[in-house]
């Protein structure tokens, strides 16, 4: 681990160019990316690990800069990825420790995804969830601003951001932002300064501005293999299933854009690959990185294909929590479809098999008393899912599809 700044570390070799554990096809993003400084704020986290692995398969020098894991076990531990990037541990509230890790290792890309992450903490800590969900993104600015190097910066924020009317379709990139929880509200915020330092610096006009593409992006609820994380319902479902208890359901009605977090982070890449481009400027804006509409379902129907999945298990209901969480939330993907060629691959059922295979594989390791590294296990999931992008025409996974993007 990287505590100090120092040489920067770099990768062996084979690792400078794209991985022969992915598909062929992988190249669009392999071609932008391969061998250039990416820096992951909040890598040890379940969506920042995931990411690293995927940008270290491309052949990325990828640099990580968070605190500790926020859980144990966590997909970083057990990915072993501290061994495999530039492990730095930082706060993203300390301006001047991620200055001068930007200015060491000078990434050209910067995805920007540590935050408090959860609704329900937030109303426990909400000064500590606006710190960082807002005065980390703000410093993530200020060193692209000051740094020289950087090219592309993408924040992650959620779909939480949307001012929450309760509609029965989904929320557009163009609809108006607002929360009433610190949560939602500090993600909503976060967007507010992305614009406000967008058109101020970043748009390379004047002495004072230098041409940096800067988007956001908003994800449905994802899941996936190596999520550990409190109030999280997959999980929460893990656990009871791996300990044979039952599954507490807080809100069993609640409608969710729930996705594998594969299908935004195809996303997230993509998108850094256009801000790249000759016309990054146009792809400098929000976008919404959902599920296909059908594919929204309620959180009691996703409890129920994980027990069956996992093959034994149960749950009790409860209703202790629908004052602070919102009943319905639905993304249109709709921009993404149309100016990316980008949108979702997995149906949900599909995304939660994967989902419970990678921890099934965990708890046979564990029982095995084996040394863990589901690294090789991230990857193969990876390149299934590449796999299926390409047979069904998604340009970054190397196939155009016919006519218009998004006709597909």
């Amino acid at each position: 681990m990287d505590q100090g700044l120092g040489h920067p570390k770099r990768d062996s070799p084979r690792n400078r160019s794209r991985s022969p554990l992915l598909p062929a096809d992988a190249a669009p993003l392999a071609a932008v990316l391969d061998g250039m400084p990416v820096l992951v704020t909040g890598h040890t986290g379940f969506k920042g690990s995931w990411l690293s692995i995927w940008l270290r398969e491309l052949g990325a020098q990828v640099i990580g800069y968070s605190l500790a894991p926020p859980t144990t076990p966590s997909n970083f531990a057990a990915s072993c990825l501290a061994q495999r990037i530039a492990d730095v541990r930082g706060d993203v509230r300390d301006l001047v420790h991620l200055r001068d890790t930007v200015a060491t290792y000078q990434p050209q890309v910067i995805f920007h995804l540590a935050a408090q992450p959860l609704v329900l903490p937030s109303y426990r800590q909400p000064k500590e969830t606006f710190d960082v969900n807002v005065g980390g993104t703000v410093n993530v600015l200020e060193a692209v601003r000051t740094a020289g190097c950087v090219r592309a910066a993408i924040c992650i924020t959620t779909d939480k951001v949307y001012k929450n009317r309760e509609w029965p379709w989904g929320y557009r990139e163009i609809d108006e932002l607002g929360g009433h929880d610190p949560y939602s509200a500090s993600k909503a915020m976060a967007e507010l300064a992305v614009v406000a330092y967008r058109h101020s610096f970043f748009e390379g006009v004047g002495d004072e501005k230098a041409a940096v593409a800067v988007a956001t992006a908003r994800a449905g609820n994802v899941f996936g293999g190596g999520d550990w994380g409190a109030h999280r319902l997959v999980p929460d479902c893990v656990r009871g299933l791996i300990e044979g208890k039952p599954i507490h359901l807080r809100n069993p009605s609640c409608v969710r854009p729930w996705q594998i977090l594969l299908e935004p982070l195809s996303g997230y890449l993509w998108l850094a690959a256009k801000l790249l481009g000759q016309d990054g400027t146009h792809f400098a804006q929000a976008w919404n990185l959902g599920p296909a509409a059908h594919e929204v379902v309620t959180t009691e129907e996703v409890v129920q294909e994980a027990i069956r999945l996992w093959g034994t298990g149960s749950y009790t209901k409860g209703t202790a929590q629908q004052e602070v969480e919102t009943q319905i939330l639905r993304l249109n993907s709709d921009q993404a479809a149309q100016e990316l060629g980008w949108h979702a691959i997995y149906g949900w059922k599909e995304a939660l098999s994967e989902t419970i295979a990678w921890f099934k594989t965990y708890a046979q390791a564990r029982e095995r008393a084996e040394p863990v590294d589901m690294y090789p296990a991230c990857v193969e999931q990876i390149a299934r899912y590449t796999e299926r992008a390409a047979a069904a025409g998604l340009p970054w996974a190397g196939a155009a599809p016919e006519g218009r993007a998004g006709d597909a």
